[in-house]
């Protein structure tokens, strides 16, 4: 293997346990072996760095609501309008400070691997609520348990507010049961489409009843709401409650299969290898659903690192985004436009499309998007406008996004440029190509973009270069 292959695996590594790495990581990396470190990515990741941006306990979000609604009984429809306009303008902005701070911790903590599969599992559990609070909390849980068992995160979220809300399950009563979360729980978080009957989603409905939660978050059961009569479920009978369902999924290796297909797809590649797929599955089931154990046995296989799997994946807009910090050491200063992007490119954090979350791959680029990310590199470091609108999404502060769409960024091009200082000028394009891009660019794109760059600096060509590498189509990948 050749110097630049070898230096594209460890890349390859860096941005499928994490969002890239600076080429001083780089260069540091390729002084030990893989499995040195892999450990290491893992080691740096064993510690849980909690979001706490929403200092509020989550049942203000519920308790101010129905305030509201209370004090305004006697008084103008007008005065309850506004008042609840202010507290939905709060809300978006308590989720816009998290989202803000998920970002950052993406891009700038100690913690890459982790935060990486808490947005995996962010995609895998899609929620949504209003209650800031609980979008914390839930947060919150995917990172604790982002690389522990599969069993104890599933039973987590599936307990956990935003979840049961999102999902109607606080409606699921024995006179009236609620299938939506039954149904995803088999459908999306474990067995797959078409492991199941819709018997079993009626009956596993019933064995669900009275799960929910309270004003401030915490899982409750209503045993006064609960079915406890016999239910059939997967060909057998008993007394079962919601737990039981839970042991019965992860009983079924189809569940083991099922997240190991979505994690390759993930970390691997889009297109499948049924071979690589059932190992994984095979080692996932009997590791009692161990995620540190299957992510290490993907990340130190040889299949891993073979070149169709490298340059493979098209950057989802938050891995965009959080590989810039990571590989240039910025930092958003007004995190409005970081927003705004993720609006354009199609990914805002804590709003998935709905409970199957963002289906990825080529979902991520059209013709609008692509023009974005082409333009993106411009605007952060010329500081120009986005010349691409958001779509009509009646958010009342779009306004401001729109007059907020440039970026204020720290970030030190000489020390970037340190880096590279005993490059010649004839190989310097060449050079920052190999650490910014994941698949070959053709020597005439190197050369038509030397022409166009001249600075009277050494860290200005450096810079312009960059801007230019990050303009085409080869750096949407990694």
């Amino acid at each position: 293997m050749d110097a630049i292959q070898h230096q594209r695996t460890i890349q390859h590594l860096f941005w499928r346990a994490g969002f890239g790495a600076s080429p001083s990581e780089v260069k540091k990396a390729m002084s030990i072996s893989r499995l040195q470190l892999v450990k290491s990515l893992f080691r740096d990741s064993s510690n849980i760095k909690l979001l706490t941006q929403v200092s509020d306990a989550p049942a203000q979000d519920l308790k101010n609501i129905r305030q509201a609604v209370k004090q305004n009984a006697g008084g103008s429809r007008e005065d309850l309008r506004d008042k609840l306009k202010l507290m939905a303008q709060e809300r978006r902005e308590s989720i816009s400070s998290l989202n803000d701070a998920w970002v950052a911790q993406m891009g700038n903590g100690a913690y890459a691997f982790r935060e990486k599969m808490a947005l995996f599992w962010h995609n895998h559990f899609a929620c949504r609520s209003r209650a800031v609070g609980f979008i914390q909390q839930q947060n919150n849980t995917l990172r604790t348990h982002a690389l522990g068992k599969f069993g104890d995160l599933l039973m987590a979220v599936s307990k956990d507010a935003a979840m049961l809300q999102f999902l109607n399950n606080q409606q699921n009563r024995k006179r009236s049961p609620n299938e939506n979360f039954a149904r995803e729980v088999m459908e999306l978080f474990t067995l797959g489409r078409g492991q199941y009957t819709e018997q079993d989603i009626k009956e596993a409905a019933r064995a669900f009843t009275g799960w929910g939660f309270n004003i401030n978050g915490d899982f409750v059961f209503r045993e006064n709401f609960h079915d406890d009569g016999l239910k059939t479920i997967f060909g057998k009978s008993g007394n079962y409650k919601g737990e039981d369902v839970i042991e019965m999924l992860l009983a079924n290796p189809k569940t083991a299969l099922h997240i190991s297909t979505k994690i390759y797809r993930a970390f691997v590649n889009e297109k499948v290898d049924e071979a690589h797929i059932a190992a994984m599955a095979k080692r996932f089931y009997h590791s009692q659903y161990n995620i540190a154990d299957l992510m290490e046995y993907v990340f130190t296989s040889d299949w891993f690192y073979h070149s169709v799997n490298i340059g493979a994946q098209i950057k989802s807009p938050v891995e965009y985004l959080s590989g810039l910090q990571r590989t240039f050491n910025l930092d958003f200063v007004d995190k409005t436009p970081v927003l705004y992007t993720q609006k354009i490119l199609g990914q805002v954090l804590f709003n998935p499309p709905n409970v199957a979350g963002w289906p990825g791959g080529k979902a991520w680029i059209d013709s609008s998007s692509l023009l974005s990310r082409l333009q993106l590199p411009s605007v952060l470091f010329r500081n120009e406008t986005i010349n691409v609108s958001v779509k009509e999404s009646g958010d009342v502060n779009e306004e401001q996004l729109v007059r907020k769409n440039k970026f204020e960024i720290n970030m030190n091009w000489q020390d970037f440029a340190h880096s590279f200082e005993s490059i010649p000028d004839a190989a310097l394009c060449k050079t920052l190509a190999s650490y910014l891009l994941q698949v070959p660019i053709n020597d005439a794109t190197i050369k038509r973009i030397e022409n166009k760059v001249s600075a009277p600096e050494r860290s200005e060509t450096v810079k312009q270069l960059c801007i230019s590498l990050m303009s085409t189509l080869e750096y949407q990948v990694c």
